[in-house]
């Protein structure tokens, strides 16, 4: 799978798991999947595939 650009293993079966397997916020990030936006309520029914790729942009607040 690739992630922002480079080979990541797959080693979780959806994308909640795998974000939080990353040790990422949930609610701080947004996840593009081969090109389309994938809505936060379907990350837990969004299986990954080795094929995919991934674009994750997380959110910096700040002033």
């Amino acid at each position: 799978m690739i992630v922002n650009g480079e080979s990541h293993p797959l080693d979780s079966g959806n994308l909640m798991q795998f974000i939080k397997s990353l040790g990422l916020d949930p609610r701080t990030v947004a996840v593009e999947r081969n090109g389309e936006i994938v809505r936060r309520d379907n990350w837990e029914i969004t299986e990954l595939l080795e094929e995919d790729k991934l674009e994750i942009i997380r959110f910096v607040g700040g002033g």
